[in-house]
Order: structure tokens, then C-alpha cells, then sequence
């Protein structure tokens, strides 16, 4: 993260996503700028990184554990909020789902992504705006895979270009009620859902992990792969008065990955 400071102290920030990975990085950045942090996610590991941030910020953080493809899950995750100032949509699921595979795992795998990067951003979105004034921010974590694709990752392409077309239509949507509406586009982040996705790729393809990784790089820019941490200065930047006549933009973060 860069060494821009920001002050969210009073503001509420709910992080979905956020036991690891982008969404734990982004939570960090809340955590550090005193914001009313709430961190939102389906696994246990949502107490530990609650705990873990409160250690390291001094900040309280509070957790939730919820699913958020089920609407019962979210109102009762949601039913101690009174006020939001800003949502960030950040919960995935990044799986490969060959077309030509036969499994019907495969077509289980695409319903539970679409279910969660699709319906789960919807239904969190359309329940948490009841706790959202003027002046609110919602931003979601895409992928440069919204703006191109790869082989092998259909759900979660189509999904992340559901995502930005959500974005897009609810920036129209409210506006006339003073919120603002945007989207991150990471590039490859040293994530356990990286890793993952870098193993099938190494498996598709034949090739040695050195391999893909080296091919990942060259097409960068800048030299190297992002840390979670690396993320947090955008949503900050995005969620700040700064970025008050923003809306309806998606932002890459990827090194020069996807220009556009």
C-alpha cells in the first residue's frame, strides 16, 4: 500500500470477502484509516481475521459469517447495521469450468459462480443500499478478465462481465440519490484463489509453473505480481470525498496487464 493517508473514523465499511486474500488486504487499509469496520465472510477463518486485524490496527473489527447467496443469511448478517457508508462487494469464487468436460461438476462449479460473483453481489447490494444515504459508496472487485477472457474460465469471466455491467446500470440507477458507484479490476494478486488458478493453468497447458509464471510477468509492464496490501489505496482513493464526481468507472490495478 502507498503512503496516501486517509481518515474513515464514524464511517461504516462493510468488506465482503474479506477472511483473505484482495479482500483481507483491502480491510487492512479500513482498518488503518479508523474506520467502523465490519469484514463479511462464508468460512470460519472471517473470526481469525477480524482478531488478526484488531491486533495489528488497534481498530475493532467485527465479523460476520454469512453466505451471501442466501437472503435469510444476509438480513441477519445485516440486522445490526443501522447505517452503511460504504459496501465493498468483494466475495468470489474463481474455478475452471472446461467447456468440454463431461463431469457435472463442472456445470455445478458454473451455477455456485455465478451464484456467488453474480446473485450473492445482487442480493447484498440490494439489501444493504436500505442502510445507505447520500454520500454512499458501493465498489466491486472485478477482474482484468471483465474487460478480456482466458480459456477454461467461462463462469468466472462471464461473471466478473456481469459484474461490470451491474456496476454500470446501478451508477445510473443512484445517482440522483448521491451514490457513487465503481468497480476494481485486479490483475494477478499473490493469492491462495491465484495460486489455484496458476496450478490448473500449469496443468492445462503442459507447461512447468516457471513456465505460466514467466508468461504472466512478460505481460505486465511492471515487473512482479501484486500483494493483497497493494489493493487497499484504490478502494480508499474510491470510497474518500476524493473521488465524489466518480462513478461508473472501473479501475484496472494489474501492472499494465490490460490497458484500456
Amino acid at each position: 500500500m502507498g503512503k496516501v493517508s486517509y481518515d474513515f473514523s464514524g464511517k461504516s465499511v462493510l468488506i465482503t470477502g474479506a477472511s483473505r486474500g484482495i479482500g483481507l488486504g483491502v480491510a487492512r487499509g479500513f482498518a488503518r484509516a479508523g474506520a467502523d469496520l465490519k469484514i463479511l465472510a462464508d468460512d470460519a477463518g472471517v473470526f481469525e481475521a477480524a482478531d488478526r486485524l484488531s491486533s495489528e490496527t488497534g481498530n475493532a473489527v467485527t465479523p460476520i459469517r454469512c453466505d451471501i447467496t442466501d437472503t435469510a443469511q444476509i438480513d441477519a448478517a445485516l440486522d445490526g447495521i443501522a447505517s452503511l457508508d460504504v459496501l465493498i462487494n468483494n466475495a468470489g469464487l474463481e474455478r475452471t469450468t472446461p467447456l468440454e468436460d463431461p463431469n457435472q461438476v463442472v456445470e455445478d462449479t458454473f451455477r455456485r459462480i455465478i451464484d456467488i460473483n453474480v446473485m450473492g453481489t445482487y442480493l447484498m447490494t440490494r439489501r444493504a443500499l436500505r442502510r445507505m444515504d447520500k454520500g454512499g459508496r458501493i465498489i466491486l472487485t472485478a477482474s482484468i478478465w471483465a474487460r478480456t477472457a482466458v480459456a477454461e474460465f467461462s463462469a468466472y469471466c462471464a461473471s466478473k462481465h456481469a459484474n461490470l455491467g451491474f456496476m454500470r446500470s446501478i451508477a445510473h440507477e443512484l445517482g440522483p440519490r448521491g451514490i457513487n458507484v465503481n468497480a476494481v479490476c485486479p490483475g494477478w494478486v499473490k493469492t491462495e484463489a491465484a495460486v489455484l488458478t496458476l496450478e490448473r493453468m500449469v496443468q492445462s497447458s503442459g507447461r512447468s509453473e516457471q513456465e505460466v509464471m514467466q508468461e504472466i510477468i512478460d505481460g505486465q509492464v511492471l515487473d512482479g505480481l501484486l500483494e493483497p496490501d497493494d489493493m487497499a489505496a484504490i478502494y480508499l482513493f474510491l470510497a474518500s470525498d476524493g473521488a465524489r464526481d466518480i462513478t461508473g468507472q472501473a479501475y484496472h490495478l494489474d501492472r499494465g496487464e490490460v490497458m484500456a
